[in-house]
Formats: C-alpha cells, sequence, structure tokens
C-alpha cells in the first residue's frame, strides 16, 4: 500500500481511539478503544456454550461423564454434564456448592489459584470430610496441589462419592487463572485401570478450551 492510503487509514483509526500516536517517536500503538474492544469480546465468553462440544466428546470418546464446574469464592458447583449411554454410569447434581479441598475437580480450582488465596483457603475455610477418604491433613493436601501443578490434571477416588473416581482439570482464562474445570467420571473399579487414558483425552480439551479462552 502506499504511504498515503496508510496514512488515511491510521487517522481513521486515530479518529476512533483504537490507535495512538507517540508524538516525539511518530510510532503509533494500540488505543483504549482497541483495549475496550477486547474486554467486550472477553465478557462475552460463555464457558459452558464453549465447552459443550468438547464434553460431548470427550463422553463419547471414553464412554464415560464428562463434567463442567465453576467456581463461586472458595466453593465450586457443577454446571454441566453429558452422560454416556451405558448402563452403570455416574452422574452429579447441578449447582451444588463443594469445598475446594475434597474431590478432582475442586483441587483442580485449588491448586490453580495464586499462592496467597491458597494461603487463605487454608487459613479460613474447614477441611471437612465429604466421605471417609477425603483428604483433610493441610500437609497431605499441599502435597497433592504440587503434584496436580507438576502433571496437570486432579485425581480422586470415593473422596466426594463413595464408589466414584474422576480425573479434572482446569480451563485457564487469559491471565492463567482457572475459569472452570473439567472433569471425567465413573465407576471407581471401571475408571481405575483407564486413568492414563481418560487424563490424556481430558487434557487435549482443556488446552483447546484455554487457548480459546486467551491463555498464555
Amino acid at each position: 500500500m502506499s504511504k498515503a492510503a496508510v496514512h488515511r487509514i491510521l487517522a481513521s483509526l486515530r479518529l476512533r481511539g483504537l490507535v495512538h500516536l507517540d508524538e516525539q517517536s511518530r510510532r503509533y500503538s494500540l488505543g483504549l478503544t482497541a483495549m475496550r474492544l477486547g474486554l467486550a469480546y472477553l465478557d462475552r465468553l460463555d464457558l459452558r456454550r464453549l465447552a459443550a462440544p468438547g464434553l460431548a466428546a470427550l463422553s463419547a470418546a471414553l464412554s464415560e461423564t464428562a463434567t463442567l464446574s465453576i467456581r463461586t469464592g472458595y466453593t465450586r458447583l457443577y454446571v454441566d454434564q453429558v452422560t454416556p449411554g451405558r448402563e452403570v454410569m455416574m452422574s452429579v447434581t447441578l449447582g451444588v456448592p463443594y469445598p475446594l479441598h475434597a474431590g478432582a475437580s475442586s483441587r483442580a480450582f485449588l491448586a490453580f489459584l495464586a499462592e496467597e488465596e491458597i494461603d487463605d483457603y487454608f487459613a479460613t475455610q474447614p477441611l471437612t470430610r465429604l466421605t471417609a477418604r477425603t483428604p483433610v491433613e493441610e500437609g497431605v493436601l499441599r502435597a497433592d496441589l504440587a503434584a496436580v501443578r507438576r502433571r496437570g490434571y486432579a485425581r480422586s477416588r470415593a473422596e466426594r462419592q463413595p464408589g466414584a473416581a474422576s480425573v479434572a482439570a482446569p480451563v485457564l482464562d487469559h491471565h492463567g487463572r482457572p475459569a472452570g474445570v473439567i472433569s471425567v467420571c465413573g465407576p471407581l473399579e471401571r475408571l481405575r485401570g483407564q486413568e492414563r487414558r481418560c487424563a490424556r483425552a481430558l487434557l487435549e480439551t482443556t488446552r483447546e478450551l484455554s487457548a480459546r479462552m486467551g491463555a498464555p
């Protein structure tokens, strides 16, 4: 393009605040309107809508239940699930809050919060048991959170519901924080031998969704 054409385009973009001209260096950069457009796009992201195809694909590929959770303060709750077409399978109750230390979906949130938020959780929240296998010792939980961060997913065996097992991984937003968590869950005895296969498929799904959410 000619310099004159480029200059006309830049003048139009400056008028609308999309670019900014540094008068000293004569260099252009993005303007405030560009930031507002970006924020407007982020505000309209609907994780439940974005995640729906991934949940369906996970459930179909693994013949297990795939779920989506979101966080509200120091609890999390299921907001969507896709169940497989088999006689024996797991299902979850939508909208019920659970603490962030109990179960794979919960710890997939807790592990990827900022260190000060994790410290505050242990300082202020009761570490209650949901089943006999729910871990409630802070040292054990902190060691598990470190392991979750290393491998990228959390795992649970009968911690939230007797006879159930799950693997869960976070969907990260543009700040690198967990916007939601996706899990694959099923009967304990069946999922025990399928954990790695389920985790691989799960991580492929969460990485794709995290990229669409603008994760670094």
